[in-house]
């Protein structure tokens, strides 16, 4: 009876625990992230957002019931981020899953708030077919809104996810003069920046050549590729506004190529005079790098007229990265004829290098005859990783500290308009984008938009190596249960010996 009474008082603990872990577990959401780049872990920026959070936020996430493994994933993983932000927020943000291929209506109503199907392959029955699914999300504060197209990429979930409640949430944009009026490129020509500055930001074409301009407005300024040059008037707003505490991005052309001449040549404006006189120095000079990008060139061959990519030195790919929030995530970079930059004025300004060339890199002089079947050797590199962007802050006019961001190439995240639009590759936005974010926004999102998950693909592994561990792998297991066959056997034969000798008990 004592035992029974035991077993039910056991019984009763038991559940009573089973029930305050539920009870815990409902209103606290926890998880241990053991990865080595917290993939699972949300930022200190998100946290800070949802924290400061004063209305609720009501998200509609669309998603697909049935589809693959890996998509499936991607639905369970922004489950997870969506409890995660519930809890954060204090329950500032709700979320419902509806599943658009259920019903029409539903459907029509994903379509009218911007959610895109995408076409996947699945396999069904043996048979390969194609299949229509919805990962998208629709994000509501009172009768502001916005979407998320497409979820489709685990590294980015929390950036779009942040991004987008900040959009909602902010009340009064920060706003960064985009400045006109010396042959710069618009605005619309950076499409991919731009798109990504709208989120948290009101870029607004400013033309410093104006007498009555007024840029103390600005959070910060950003100057792209000019091409004419700056009267004395607009150089005195730049001092002026770097004077009261202001901070400016410069992607500045000291040199020029074209490739439809296959020349290169100096280009002056005056703004790298005027950054001379503060000690900055932005040479004019043609980076060529062996680490570079590839031109298309049509040769002949064979009677045919043929495409072949060639690896073009004046296109350098950057791939060495100071450790700064600014670069922090990339991966590689490219600068169209680029220059190098310096500092050489006196310590009351900081020079911190963002990108630097490879081994293999050096300079030549304009002008130049770009030769595609030109024969690089180890004379032409002879200026190892040169600086061609960094940061120099401090009092650069006047006693008001300010910073000014210059990467010596401008033509890095310029798209281009109409027909002659190209898209340029992510990690140019980011560097552009991240320079004015960290210029100026303090809510740490710069660190979510490098966020990655850290990629190791075998490609990098010699095809030996790649060999050597699937064979390791196959016959590892095999061996291992061979060995412990061998040593059971052993032991039962000592053991039956044993039993078979005289006065065995």
């Amino acid at each position: 009876m004592k035992k029974k009474q035991n077993i039910n008082t056991k019984s009763l603990l038991i559940l009573i625990v089973i029930i305050l872990i539920n009870f815990v577990s409902f209103h606290y959401f926890f998880r241990i992230d053991l990865t080595e780049d917290r993939r699972y872990s949300l930022s200190d920026a998100t946290k800070n957002i949802l924290r400061d959070l004063d209305e609720t936020i009501t998200i509609t996430a669309y998603f697909t019931g049935e589809m693959p493994p890996q998509f499936t994933k991607i639905k369970n993983d922004f489950r997870d981020l969506l409890s995660e932000y519930t809890s954060v927020s204090r329950g500032n943000v709700l979320y419902e899953f509806v599943n658009p291929n259920e019903d029409q209506q539903l459907e029509n109503q994903a379509l009218q708030n911007g959610i895109r199907p995408a076409i996947i392959n699945a396999r069904e029955k043996d048979q390969v077919t194609q299949k229509k699914v919805y990962m998208g999300a629709l994000l509501k504060l009172g009768e502001e809104k916005t979407t998320i197209p497409l979820i489709s990429n685990e590294s980015s979930m929390e950036f779009d996810l942040s991004t987008s409640i900040k959009k909602l949430a902010i009340k009064d944009k920060p706003k960064i003069g985009y400045i006109q009026g010396q042959g710069e490129p618009s605005i619309n020509a950076l499409q991919q920046v731009k798109e990504q500055l709208d989120i948290l930001y009101d870029v607004i074409p400013v033309n410093i050549s104006d007498s009555g301009v007024y840029l103390d407005q600005y959070a910060a300024l950003a100057l792209v590729s000019p091409k004419d040059s700056f009267p004395p008037k607009a150089l005195n707003h730049l001092n002026k506004y770097l004077a009261q505490g202001g901070n400016m991005f410069i992607a500045l052309n000291t040199v020029d190529g074209d490739m439809s001449n296959a020349t290169g040549k100096k280009l002056s404006t005056g703004l790298e005079s005027w950054l001379a006189d503060k000690g900055i120095t932005v040479e004019e000079s043609f980076v060529v790098d062996a680490s570079c990008g590839n031109v298309s060139v049509r040769q002949q061959q064979m009677g045919f007229m043929m495409t072949t990519a060639m690896p073009f030195p004046y296109i350098p790919a950057i791939v060495n990265f100071e450790d700064h929030p600014i670069t922090k995530g990339l991966e590689s970079v490219m600068l169209p004829f680029a220059s190098p930059v310096s500092y050489n004025g006196d310590a009351s300004i900081q020079f911190t290098p963002l990108a630097r060339t490879s081994d293999k890199s050096g300079v030549q002089e304009p002008p130049v005859y770009f030769d595609i079947n030109k024969n690089w050797t180890e004379n032409d590199f002879t200026r190892p990783k040169m600086e061609v962007a960094g940061i120099f802050s401090g009092n650069i006019v006047g006693n008001a500290p300010s910073k000014i961001i210059v990467i010596g190439d401008g033509n890095f995240p310029i798209n281009g308009e109409g027909q002659r639009a190209q898209q340029v590759q992510p990690d140019n936005v980011s560097l552009m984008v991240n320079s004015i974010e960290w210029l100026t926004d303090k809510t740490g999102l710069i660190d979510l938009r490098t966020k990655e998950v850290t990629s190791r693909p075998l490609e990098q592994v010699s095809d030996t190596k790649k060999a050597f561990m699937k064979w390791f792998n196959f016959l590892i297991p095999i061996i291992l249960i061979i060995i412990y066959g061998i040593i059971r056997y052993q032991r039962r034969m000592v053991i039956r010996t044993k039993r078979m000798e005289e006065g065995y008990v």
